[in-house]
């Protein structure tokens, strides 16, 4: 049955929300974090195995050092202190998906601790985020439920075990409770999830994709009377895989627990899940606290020692953060704040760079993004680089409206093909024979025909009062199915009206 909710703002009037973010990144090495098995998304169901990631009798692991080296850059990239010495620890719980029986994480000791992330809202306001941690840990496996809804496990006949993810190497980025949002909190923990996805694809350690699992968060949130009271009971929504199911996630839980608490009704310390198709949360198992876990220091790896000239090699390897590209582009491209932080909403900040790198200018490309494409994009609720347009297409499209081969109508005509997945837009073009009119006799005669049919718009003209002239154009667009050119026909019309 449905739990009954309360309305966002009378909740956040009533209460005080705190909420905090596990983030785990997956990183992009070419090997697992203990052993050298291969990492390829997508690959064959367990064929990206050893005796260590199977956690098989007497295989011991190894730690990878390229994850280690990018622990340490998201790290610095987070203001984290980077601990000399940090240890991994045995994290103990019975998933069928993790061949071992445990987790191997970091517990008290990670490789990096307290820290910050400032994140920038959408009316510009800055927001830091606290930072308790962000540790090293390796993946579960997954597992898929067959014969169920939706593929889970309630009413499935039988489960497949895939362990080609286990021992894959995350950082788990931990926040601490996060206090002072109020009605904000579902833009807050937006805004600063996109943050890290723009650090770590900046820095080159994770292509962070939500939907391939390279990132993911837990969302916790809880509610009390007033910030001066101490904080209430927590739920945890788990492996949360999209920037506005963790939004639409905190915005739920509030007006859930609110309703509770408002009915005297207890809120429990639960895992959750979310569900994209109901757009609620669903009580999973009770939360289990570290002590559970019955975490000890794993007895088969040394604990990591990071020098201070280990931590400054990879100072000299830190790109240009975000906020400075942003900067820097926004320059560049000559955009003013307002434009530059539409460009940050809609996710199109590295699909319009790449589209200027393809030979684009800033104002055509961001034209394109922010425009049809943003529009079809939302229509079938998809990303925006899951269109299936790339920013070179969008580069050829303008280049053809420049050398005046596509006008304005048909180039989104192009564009629309291209999305229907017709092929690039050259091959569109050729397909569809899309040009502008170049023939001067054809499309003056068209022209004459389109003045000769609106006597009464002409003499309008003729009298100096250009304001009809788009009823024209109009009519010789209809003609031409769109091929003609608008500043074409212009030129036209008043050569005639003056002749």
């Amino acid at each position: 049955m449905a739990e009954k909710l309360m309305k966002y703002a009378e909740a956040t009037q009533q209460y005080d929300v705190v909420f905090g973010l596990e983030t785990h990144v997956e990183l992009s090495t070419d090997t697992k974090l203990f052993c050298p098995a291969h990492i390829e998304f997508g690959g064959e169901p367990n064929t990206q195995l050893t005796p260590v990631s199977l956690g098989l009798p007497g295989s011991l692991p190894v730690i990878n050092e390229k994850a280690v080296d990018y622990a340490i850059k998201l790290g610095l990239a987070l203001h984290c202190k980077i601990n000399e010495w940090s240890q991994f620890a045995r994290k103990n719980y019975f998933y069928p998906d993790m061949p071992r029986d445990y987790q191997i994480s970091q517990y008290d000791k990670p490789t990096n601790g307290e820290g910050y992330l400032d994140v920038e809202l959408e009316d510009g306001t800055i927001f830091r985020v606290p930072i308790e941690r962000a540790h090293i840990e390796d993946d579960a496996g997954k597992n898929t439920h067959v014969g169920g809804a939706d593929g889970r496990i309630e009413g499935a006949d039988h489960s497949l075990v895939d362990y080609n993810r286990a021992g894959v190497p995350l950082i788990e980025i931990v926040t601490k409770p996060i206090e002072g949002a109020g009605d904000r909190a579902p833009e807050i923990a937006g805004a600063y999830m996109r943050a890290i996805r723009d650090i770590v694809r900046a820095l080159g350690i994770s292509e962070a994709r939500m939907e391939h699992g390279n990132m993911r968060a837990d969302v916790n949130v809880s509610l009390r009377k007033s910030p001066e009271d101490p904080f209430g009971t927590r739920s945890e929504t788990k492996n949360v895989n999209s920037f506005r199911g963790i939004e639409k996630t905190i915005q739920y839980e509030i007006r859930r627990q609110a309703a509770r608490l408002n009915a005297g009704k207890e809120i429990l310390q639960e895992t959750r899940h979310w569900d994209e198709a109901s757009q609620t949360t669903a009580g999973g198992r009770l939360k289990s606290d570290a002590d559970d876990y019955r975490y000890f220091p794993d007895p088969d790896l040394v604990m990591l020692h990071i020098t201070d000239e280990h931590i400054e090699r990879m100072k000299a390897q830190m790109p240009e953060m975000p906020r400075e590209r942003r900067n820097r582009l926004k320059a560049e491209w000559g955009f003013n704040d307002i434009e530059m932080r539409d460009v940050i909403n809609a996710d199109a900040l590295d699909l319009i760079e790449q589209t200027v790198a393809a030979g684009s200018s800033a104002a055509g490309a961001k034209k394109w993004w922010l425009g049809e494409l943003s529009r079809e994009a939302n229509e079938q609720g998809k990303a925006l680089e899951e269109l299936g347009v790339t920013p070179d297409d969008v580069a050829e499209v303008e280049k053809l409206i420049s050398s005046g081969a596509l006008n304005d109508k048909l180039a989104k005509q192009t564009m629309a093909c291209v999305i229907a997945g017709e092929g690039k837009p050259e091959e569109v073009v050729k397909a569809h024979g899309f040009k502008v009119m170049s023939d001067d006799g054809a499309l003056e005669q068209t022209v004459q025909e389109a003045m000769d049919a609106n006597p009464d718009i002409v003499a309008k003209l003729q009298s100096g009062n250009m304001k009809p002239m788009g009823a024209i154009i109009g009519a010789v667009m209809r003609a031409t199915k769109g091929q003609a050119d608008a500043k074409a026909v212009t030129k036209i019309v008043m050569q005639k009206i003056k002749g």
